[in-house]
């Protein structure tokens, strides 16, 4: 007979061309037995400001991903991709009515992981890093802006290429990092699921006392508190290791 106690399950729906999330979702998973993480894709391959790019977030193509992911019988499903930061808060909302209705399952994106982190540590100053273009980050700026997030300061990387981002190394994070870190924002965010910003958290919060939310973190950081799990590990971002202060 099949056990009747299991792991939580989280189910993930991921950008097609992203080669990050999966394996620093588990990297950062380690060697916990009380989560399992299950990812489906979709087609996304460029991050831009045009309507060929918008598509690629459709609800529907959403709903249907979530539905395959609800044969896994998962607890929790994300949408792990970070579109709702530039489309705006009311395009992921809208993503998550239409998971839920399609599958009875709680759900999050990314984007919302971010602004639910924002509001459960006091974040209203942050430091912006992304791959992204320049146009892409001030669109971001200006949706956060909407939300009572002001940003300080910000680096883009200048790239469209979704699988290019995470061919982005430390080396080259690091400098703008510093930079951002340097004008003492309540937070360093590093903005795309498919950015290797995690592996340089600790080193970044030790060096500059400033904390690090990465995408691929905070969005696993969500998934485990709606799903009642234990969070994360401090050496991928010290606010995510700790429970939101209540009140």
């Amino acid at each position: 007979m099949p056990s009747t106690t299991r792991p939580i399950r989280i189910g993930m729906i991921a950008p097609s061309s992203n080669t990050c999330l999966e394996p620093q979702t588990y990297r950062i998973l380690g060697s916990r037995t009380d989560v399992t993480v299950h990812f489906t894709r979709i087609p996304v391959t460029r991050i831009a400001l045009d309507d060929s790019s918008d598509r690629q977030f459709d609800p529907a193509v959403m709903r249907e991903a979530a539905r395959l992911l609800a044969t896994a019988d998962v607890d929790v499903i994300a949408w792990n991709g970070t579109s709702g930061s530039w489309l705006g808060s009311a395009h992921d909302e809208e993503l998550v009515r239409e998971i839920t209705d399609a599958t009875g399952i709680p759900a999050t994106t990314s984007s919302l992981a971010y602004l639910e982190a924002f509001r459960a540590f006091g974040t209203e100053r942050i430091g912006l890093f992304t791959p992204y273009t320049e146009d892409v980050n001030h669109r971001v700026i200006a949706a956060y802006e909407q939300e009572g997030i002001k940003t300080v300061d910000h680096r883009a990387l200048g790239l469209s290429d979704n699988e290019s981002f995470a061919r982005v190394t430390d080396d080259e994070m690091l400098p703008g990092s510093r930079e951002l870190a340097a004008a003492a924002p309540d937070a360093l965010v590093y903005l795309c699921t498919n950015l290797y910003g995690a592996n340089i958290a600790a080193g970044i919060e030790e060096s500059t006392g400033v904390p690090v939310l990465d995408s691929v973190a905070v969005t696993l950081w969500h998934a485990l508190k709606l799903s009642g799990a234990p969070l994360l590990d401090p050496r991928w971002g010290k606010l995510l290791a700790q429970l939101p202060p209540k009140g």
